[in-house]
């Protein structure tokens, strides 16, 4: 039973609009309401395999406004930023909308969480999706993957994040699923350099531990024409470069830095002196407190005749002992 409830929650949480009635000042318009995303099927595998699980798109008019508002969900933030950089326009420019953000004239493509979402016809700012944006289903909030592209000569929009078969044979053919080893939990970042010998390619293909990195090197130096150079934990890659010397240059920019963190403790109203001296003396206020109220109590039922008659105090006489002590 509870586990049926379980499953109706999950399935309502998912069958959940995404868009609400009103996005700023424009209302979703009645006869087109909110609707699946068509995709194409030749796509259907590349959307899977960054964890698609929910799209829809809702039409909105209001005033002078009328636009068109699209939202991918998927299964981790990971899964959302590499959508967006594949979704991209190739004529969009980065804007501070949202974790990862581009704009072209009339349209908005942004990240929020695990969430891809497009606006078509309207450019709308932070303050348009305050009250839109933490209520959508299913949300996460996680950080976006590091990114290890070097920034030097780095074409704008050509960066593509890989995270699978599907996408490596779609961003970086030459290099065989086999050998990027998505098993041992490869990531791949991908991206198009200006360099002095014309436009080239690199892959750096991110792994758990830098064990795995050694291990996987010498596969892609095996590949036909390949460059091939380990920085830590990741593996940079040019295929078949039309200059050696260019493509070696290219190799030494990418750099792996490790950042140590050490777990600290952290400090509570307890490791404050002051606070301590000051529960102490709270404390000892306390107990004298109970001590007074607790003897002037027993005092003032002793007056009234409590504990006069059956329960006597006893007293040792210590003063007659001494005086008959002292007689001869």
């Amino acid at each position: 039973m509870k586990s049926l409830l379980v499953g109706l929650l999950m399935a309502g949480a998912a069958g959940a609009a995404v868009w609400p009635d009103q996005v700023g000042q424009a209302s979703v318009l009645s006869a087109t309401g909110r609707r699946p995303v068509p995709l194409a099927a030749q796509e259907r595998a590349l959307w899977d395999e960054y964890g698609l699980n929910l799209s829809e798109q809702a039409e909105y008019a209001g005033g002078a406004r009328h636009f068109t508002a699209t939202a991918f969900r998927f299964q981790d933030t990971t899964g959302a930023f590499g959508a967006f950089e594949w979704q991209r326009p190739a004529d969009s420019k980065p804007c501070n909308l949202g974790d990862a953000a581009a704009e072209t004239h009339d349209s908005v493509l942004m990240v929020f969480g695990n969430y891809l979402l497009r606006f078509q016809g309207w450019k709308p700012q932070g303050a348009d999706l305050m009250d839109v944006l933490p209520r959508l289903p299913g949300l996460d909030q996680s950080p976006l993957p590091s990114v290890h592209l070097p920034a030097q000569g780095l074409a704008p929009g050509t960066e593509r994040y890989v995270l699978g078969p599907a996408g490596l044979d779609r961003f970086e053919k030459g290099v065989p699923p086999a050998v990027a080893a998505f098993s041992m939990g490869a990531e791949v970042e991908v991206g198009q350099y200006d360099t002095t010998a014309g436009r080239m390619q690199l892959a750096v293909f991110s792994y758990p531990t830098p064990q795995i990195a050694i291990q996987r090197v010498q596969q892609f130096q095996s590949l036909p024409g390949a460059m091939a150079k380990r920085a830590g934990p990741m593996v940079a890659v040019v295929l078949a470069p039309q200059d050696p010397n260019a493509a070696e240059r290219l190799l030494s920019l990418v750099r792996y830095k490790a950042v140590v963190t050490e777990d600290e403790r952290a400090p509570t109203a307890r490791d404050n002196v002051a606070d301590l001296l000051l529960n102490i003396f709270m404390l000892t206020g306390i107990v004298l407190v109970f001590c007074v109220v607790a003897g002037l109590a027993v005092a003032v039922l002793r007056r009234l005749g409590w504990g006069t008659s059956g329960d006597a105090m006893t007293l040792l006489h210590l003063e007659d002992r001494s005086r008959d002590s002292s007689q001869p």
